[in-house]
């Protein structure tokens, strides 16, 4: 071996972090977490909407992270910034592509529930994969099944520990305190997060009177008087999650509480959620939301941190399993 050559090799591992477009906010956030700064990275389109991603720096032998909330009005951009952009990496001789995806899209479409639906969820996994994705690390999953339409492996985070921490430092009698799950599928995750809190569960039962459209038919538990908090992984236009707000507090519900990881917000949703009969509003910065929307009833927490622990533990080996939000086996 060449003299100049001996005691390289363990300074060879290179770490290149980027930022999509959809969320850059939190894309700086978990560079200030990690001490590190943004990579450069050309995102643009052409006159015809058609999406150009050419790295600003070379990344050959480098693992890759690049930070994209497949999200927002155009969600379908975001998610073609990640496939380019792992073709680009992948072209370039990149070590490994990770996918950073606080939200992964098209997660509500995992099945088939009525004949000839297109089972979307796997689409986007066949997608990343044949793109050149090599790990995908997400945060709270519409259903958990969705790891399994990837060959590669996936790291699933969940906003729950973030969610208990912050109401663990109000001062709620948690004797007269349930968490609600919106309906029977989020049981689990909400038996958890009382779990965290020290305080009982309910479920709420749904009937689905027609496509994209539910309400509360009974609650399993006692809420009569109680501090709810109510926990989902997404609002969307938040239309059956305030009718079920407005459910509840006819049930003789006390203080109604929301908190959800994704905040989709489509439409009209912080409207309805303003005019509902809710104490306060809790969401993630998953997704970018609006800051001149936030108020004393709309909060923002950030999910900064626990991503770039994850990413840290993957670059340098370590589990990911151990960090306190690491394990969304729900």
């Amino acid at each position: 071996m060449h003299e100049e050559l001996q005691g390289t090799f363990d300074t060879l591992k290179q770490f290149v972090l980027f930022s999509g477009t959809s969320n850059p906010k939190l894309g700086e956030e978990i560079a200030a977490h990690l001490g590190v700064e943004l990579s450069p990275i050309t995102i643009e389109k052409f006159a015809n909407g058609e999406i150009y991603v050419r790295p600003g720096c070379s990344v050959r032998g480098a693992d890759v992270f690049f930070v994209q909330s497949i999200s927002g009005k155009n969600v379908n951009d975001s998610l073609m910034e990640v496939l380019i952009a792992s073709d680009a990496c992948s072209r370039a001789s990149c070590r490994s592509f990770t996918a950073v995806l606080p939200h992964y899209a098209y997660a509500r479409q995992d099945r088939k529930a009525t004949p000839r639906e297109p089972i979307t969820a796997r689409l986007v996994a066949n997608l990343l994969e044949a793109s050149g994705v090599d790990r995908v690390v997400t945060l709270d999953l519409h259903q958990g099944q969705i790891q399994g339409f990837f060959d590669v492996p996936v790291n699933h985070l969940t906003a729950l520990p973030l969610f208990a921490d912050y109401y663990s430092k109000k001062d709620f009698d948690w004797e007269n305190t349930v968490v609600v799950s919106p309906d029977v599928g989020r049981a689990k995750a909400a038996k958890r997060l009382s779990d965290q809190l020290g305080c009982s569960l309910a479920i709420a039962h749904k009937g689905r009177p027609k496509h994209n459209m539910a309400e509360v038919m009974a609650v399993i538990g006692d809420i009569e008087g109680k501090t709810c908090i109510i926990n989902d992984d997404m609002i969307d236009t938040a239309g059956t999650l305030c009718g079920s707000v407005k459910e509840l507090s006819k049930m003789g519900a006390g203080d109604i509480y929301v908190c959800a990881t994704h905040a989709i917000f489509s439409g009209p949703a912080i409207d309805r959620l303003m005019e509902a009969p809710i104490a306060e509003v809790v969401v993630t910065n998953s997704i970018a939301v609006p800051e001149e929307r936030l108020s004393d009833r709309l909060k923002v927490i950030s999910v900064a941190p626990e991503f770039a622990e994850a990413i840290y533990n993957i670059y340098t080996d370590r589990p990911v399993s151990t960090l306190p939000g690491g394990d969304a086996a729900l």
